[in-house]
């Protein structure tokens, strides 16, 4: 019968055992350095303290070259400065780094708009003066980027319809202290963006109160339907900063959000909404403006981005002018309304081939959503006799998640998925925007429409 082998941790090679601790949280990496002292020798392997640099704080080799420092004094540096945001700092900053690097390659005039890191010092005494605590992984966000200057254009985001114009600057923490709540109706909340020309703000609720849920993030839209004017519904953006932000910075690095004129809009596109007739290709982007809806009474208004592009391979002889549109829609109820009208915009582009025409419209409607599809109809320049319809693909637009105010829902905050109200939309086509080859965008240094 064998002689049984005591398992002695001091006999066991090295390399099974970094293996091991390399898979470990720091926090267990650490509480093994004090088991004994072979796991302890084994803790300070600098490749061990590389892997944890570069999970927990991103740094890379030459960020070790320039400080001059092992990999162990590196972390313990950086734990000692951002520590208490060590479950956020990778995320945040991936994110900040990500939307920096597209920037700098899109619209570098935005990067410079930055504000350098808030101290943690600063971040307390703002906790003082509110009378509240910032979440973490908003403090965390502001220590790497104080949020931007006030500027237009506004890094997040903007929207342009005619006399209508929205951008909204991040707002940094003194700024936005400036403006924190404490009105019935809006008590604790923050507001983290500013637009000059709205007066938009997209608020976070520090606590969970008058309906909110801690950490929220929303547009307030008063009821308009009653006496209180504590009575304020909330469009919801965000459950807490960091899938708020991340989400943001994911659509605007993966062009879901098109840079026009070194501003981001922010419209959406599902890929699969293309249409394509013969050379011919129509896509379509949507965007809900929170500033011109309301939930009481129910009123929800949308733009949408229409690119009409033929074929750079299309036969001169193709060429043609748009006449004229039909659409049809329908309404979160199933009802159907069609509309007919003469081109789009007040405008009868001519296309030929490798030509791009875009215009951008907009609907209003009373059900929490719906969807459009039709037709242009065209005709071929060398023959007006030759008359041919162009496919819209079908679009959907749905109303963001959105809450009744505290004291409507009488203490009991509902979301609101549907509810019978009264049925009606417009297409308006018909208004004349103006030239839209650019979409009527004004540039970030000239003086910018007011609010409809």
């Amino acid at each position: 019968m064998a002689a049984s082998m005591e398992l002695n941790l001091e006999l066991l090679p090295s390399d099974p055992l970094l293996l091991i601790l390399s898979f470990l949280d720091f926090r267990d990496f650490v509480s093994c350095s004090y088991v004994s002292r072979r796991l302890h020798e084994l803790c300070n392997h600098n490749p061990l303290w590389k892997g944890l640099c570069q999970k927990y704080w991103l740094l890379s080799e030459s960020d070790k070259s320039e400080r001059g420092q092992t990999w162990k004094d590196l972390f313990r540096e950086y734990y000692g400065d951002m520590g208490r945001y060590i479950d956020h700092y990778s995320t945040l900053k991936k994110a900040w780094d990500d939307l920096k690097r597209y920037l700098e390659q899109k619209c570098p005039r935005m990067i410079a708009s930055l504000k350098e890191g808030a101290k943690e010092e600063d971040l307390n005494a703002i906790e003082a003066q509110i009378g509240c605590g910032l979440p973490s992984d908003y403090r965390c966000s502001f220590r790497i980027h104080n949020g931007q200057k006030l500027v237009v254009p506004g890094l997040m985001g903007s929207m342009a319809l005619s006399n209508h114009y929205r951008s909204e600057d991040l707002l940094d923490i003194e700024t936005a202290a400036g403006g924190f709540q404490h009105r019935k109706g809006m008590k604790q909340c923050l507001p983290l963006t500013f637009c000059f020309h709205t007066g938009l703000s997209q608020y976070m609720a520090l606590e969970s109160l008058e309906g909110r849920a801690c950490s929220e993030i929303f547009y307030h839209c008063p009821d308009q339907m009653a006496q209180d004017p504590s009575a304020i519904d909330m469009f919801i953006t965000g459950s807490n900063f960091t899938e708020w932000f991340t989400s943001y910075v994911h659509n605007v690095v993966t062009g879901e959000y098109p840079i026009i004129r070194d501003q981001i809009f922010r419209y959406v596109h599902d890929k699969e909404c293309v249409a394509t007739t013969g050379d011919i290709k129509v896509s379509v982007s949507t965007s809900f403006l929170p500033e011109l809806s309301s939930v009481h009474p129910p009123h929800f208004f949308f733009t949408y981005r229409i690119r009409i592009e033929m074929s750079k391979d299309a036969l001169p002889e193709n060429a043609c002018q748009l006449d004229s549109r039909y659409w049809k829609i329908t309404n979160a109820n199933g009802n159907v309304e069609e509309v007919r009208g003469p081109g789009v915009v007040g405008e009868f582009p001519v296309m030929s081939p490798g030509k791009v025409h875009e215009y951008a419209s907009c609907t209003t409607f009373s059900t929490t959503s719906e969807q459009m599809e039709g037709h242009y109809t065209f005709h071929r320049l060398k023959n007006k006799e030759e008359v041919f319809s162009v496919s819209i693909p079908r679009f959907h637009m749905v109303c963001p998640p959105f809450r009744e105010s505290a004291v409507r829902a009488q203490g009991s905050a509902n979301d609101v998925t549907g509810a019978p109200f009264n049925e009606n939309s417009s297409d308006t086509d018909d208004y004349d925007e103006g030239e839209h080859h650019g979409l009527n965008i004004p540039a970030p240094s000239g003086r910018c429409p007011r609010h409809i």
